[in-house]
């Protein structure tokens, strides 16, 4: 996958992710297939384009928020965004709209970004439960089990 900076600190930490570049990736298809096609009404190419960008987009920010909780709840929210865009293609394609290659690609890459971001959650709601989230940025202070987020 292409680095798209090479400027790091730790709020930065989710451009190394899988799951955000292969969610970066998803958008990247989606965006190409849509503004391609001359079928596909204006509305409905933004919709699934949002949708899409979404998922990369709270994957993001649920990593700099720093509180597991949210963190959770910000990927809860990108396979939300994952469901509404496979949902739209979906649509198009049973309209017509996109081609069962497309469709195929799409749902490929759309299966293997949601079974990543299953799999983020799982370690997430793991550390939450264990206490081992790291909260602060400053050290390697880890999270009291007895505080709340």
């Amino acid at each position: 996958m292409k680095e798209y900076t090479s400027l790091r600190n730790k709020n930065r930490g989710y451009l190394s992710l899988d799951v955000w570049k292969k969610a970066v990736a998803l958008y990247k298809l989606v965006c190409k297939i849509v503004y391609e096609s001359n079928q596909i009404d204006f509305k409905l190419r933004a919709q699934i384009a949002d949708a899409a960008q979404s998922v990369s987009a709270n994957i993001a920010e649920g990593y700099s928020r720093r509180s597991i909780n949210e963190y959770i709840q910000h990927v809860y929210i990108a396979l939300g965004s994952l469901s509404e865009t496979l949902s739209r293609a979906v649509a198009l394609f049973t309209a017509n709209q996109i081609s069962q290659l497309e469709f195929t690609e799409l749902d490929t890459l759309h299966f293997e970004v949601e079974n990543k971001l299953w799999r983020l959650l799982q370690s997430l709601e793991k550390k939450r439960d264990e206490g081992t989230w790291i909260t602060k940025v400053s050290d390697k202070t880890r999270r009291n089990p007895s505080s709340t987020d």
